[in-house]
């Protein structure tokens, strides 16, 4: 079993000495769930390849999660204070250094996959599938329209459009990422859609979380409530929500059971996901 802890802290070794590595150390080290190196390692060996393969993509992608957790907590962002049961990056260090401990980050993934042992062409597919899926289509966009939400009352389905690109993308590209590792690009899309659908389920559950969990129990701060914006809770109500969130997270298992790969435990990891309290 892959040690994603012991990984993430030899990713960094090679950086020089400075503020901004202690505070991309800090964040990047601080735990969490690490979702996306589990969701491909777990497609990794659904497919029979050696999941030792997708290590230092797992890194990378856990790298552009922790950039934008950094930036999203930013003053100029969602302005908040705690983040996996500590002070966010920049209330540790300052908000110069968060930026920049963000900045490195993002381009430190990138420089991951570049040296990975694998083929050039899956090399450059994941990079491709990264850059689009953090990107401008993909989740930089749903930071944007995250902001443009707050204040206001928008559609469940403009708060759907949010999520999908938000945290959506970045749970699809997990899943394509080791769909090419295992030379499958026909599925690709079918990979995306999956990803986009289990993003969404994943942020209903932090909006019912949000008003059933404080803030300590949660180990962050309920920024979507302090700032005034929509989620699924307040457009739907708490029972609404919870059907739809039943509803992806079956539709999600029958397309991966509808694949031939043996993916008892992805379903099962999924089945964590889909129970969790934090």
């Amino acid at each position: 079993m892959i040690n994603i802890e012991i990984e993430l802290e030899k990713s960094l070794k090679d950086c020089e000495t400075s503020k901004v590595l202690d505070a991309m150390n800090y964040s990047l080290l601080a735990g969490g769930k690490r979702l996306r190196p589990l969701l491909l390692f777990e497609v990794c060996r659904a497919y029979g390849i050696d999941e030792t393969v997708g290590i230092p993509f797992a890194c990378a992608l856990e790298m552009i999660h922790t950039y934008s957790l950094i930036h999203d907590d930013l003053p100029a962002m969602d302005n908040d204070v705690l983040r996996r049961g500590r002070n966010t990056c920049h209330i540790e260090f300052d908000e110069a250094s968060a930026i920049l401990a963000g900045d490195a980050l993002n381009t430190q993934a990138f420089y991951l996959i570049s040296q990975a042992n694998v083929r050039d062409d899956q090399k450059i597919k994941c990079i491709e599938i990264l850059a689009d899926c953090a990107g401008i289509n993909g989740m930089i966009l749903g930071q944007a329209l995250d902001l443009e939400a707050e204040d206001k009352k928008i559609s469940y389905e403009e708060l759907e459009r949010l999520h999908r690109n938000k945290t959506g993308k970045l749970f699809a590209a997990p899943l394509m990422m080791a769909s090419v590792l295992a030379d499958d690009k026909v599925h690709l899309k079918f990979w995306h859609e999956i990803g986009e659908k289990l993003g969404v389920a994943f942020q209903i559950q932090d909006d019912i979380l949000d008003v059933t969990k404080t803030s300590t129990e949660l180990g962050k701060s309920n920024s979507d409530i302090d700032n005034h914006k929509s989620t699924s809770v307040s457009l739907l109500g708490i029972d609404e929500a919870k059907k739809i969130l039943a509803k992806h997270f079956d539709e999600v298992n029958e397309m991966i059971k509808s694949l031939d790969i043996n993916s008892d435990k992805l379903i099962a990891l999924l089945d964590g996901i889909r129970n969790r309290q934090m």
